[in-house]
């Protein structure tokens, strides 16, 4: 798929898992020229890095910018903590998958990337439909920094500039994400959801991560592309 040259520059966050590529998926078809935004933020799961890198090249994004931050200096949660056990049973409330204010800093960077670029769109892959439970996942969440987004930045406060937070996923269930995916050629063999996946990019079919996906295929009627260990 060759990039859209013209069009508005978006800011597209990009995990390389199945949610967010199919975000920027839909990004393109929207018009836009997208730039890529990854974080390495100490995951254990950090194989997503790799398919992201691999997926972004494939699309022929305009950029695609990997960012460290240190979460696992942090701690507070499984996917960063190699000492606490990442939940392979539902639980009740938010799990401890977790990662404090993960949305809020990534979306400030990618709030700074937009600003730089003139962009009026950043795109993020939240769902509040089949999901985790987290709080920076909600619709509440996206409409609340939309405002943060005019109040602070200089775009906003001199210009007017309006940063629209573009959430395609927010509604829909998993199997209608792996849909609507398909219908805009995603190949989800080539990316990675699994909490715990192996240095190859294997999925563990324990984890919620996995759970979730692994019923996205079954609603959807479609036969599930995931390597597992």
């Amino acid at each position: 798929m060759s990039n859209l040259s013209q069009g508005s520059p978006a800011v597209v966050l990009f995990s390389g898992g199945l949610d967010s590529t199919t975000c920027l998926a839909q990004a393109r078809a929207d018009g836009h020229r997208c730039y890529a935004l990854s974080f390495d933020y100490g995951q254990r799961h950090t194989s997503e890095l790799a398919a992201a890198a691999r997926i972004a090249q494939a699309a022929e994004v305009a950029e695609h910018k990997t960012v460290r931050i240190d979460f696992d200096g942090m701690g507070g949660s499984s996917l960063t903590d190699a000492t606490m056990d990442v939940p392979e049973t539902p639980s009740e409330g938010v799990p401890n998958t977790y990662v404090p204010a993960r949305n809020t800093l990534f979306l400030s960077i990618a709030l700074g990337w937009a600003e730089v670029l003139g962009a009026d769109a950043i795109y993020i892959g939240v769902n509040a439909v089949d999901y985790s439970g987290y709080p920076d996942c909600r619709p509440e969440f996206i409409e609340a920094f939309e405002k943060l987004a005019m109040l602070a930045t200089k775009a906003g406060v001199e210009d007017g500039h309006r940063f629209a937070i573009r959430t395609p996923l927010l509604q829909l269930s998993k199997a209608q994400i792996i849909q609507q995916g398909l219908s805009l050629g995603v190949d989800y063999a080539q990316t990675v959801s699994c909490y715990q996946a192996d240095d190859q990019g294997r999925a563990c079919g324990r984890c919620d991560a996995c759970r979730l996906r692994r019923k996205g295929f079954e609603d959807a009627g479609v036969v599930d592309p995931t390597r597992y260990q």
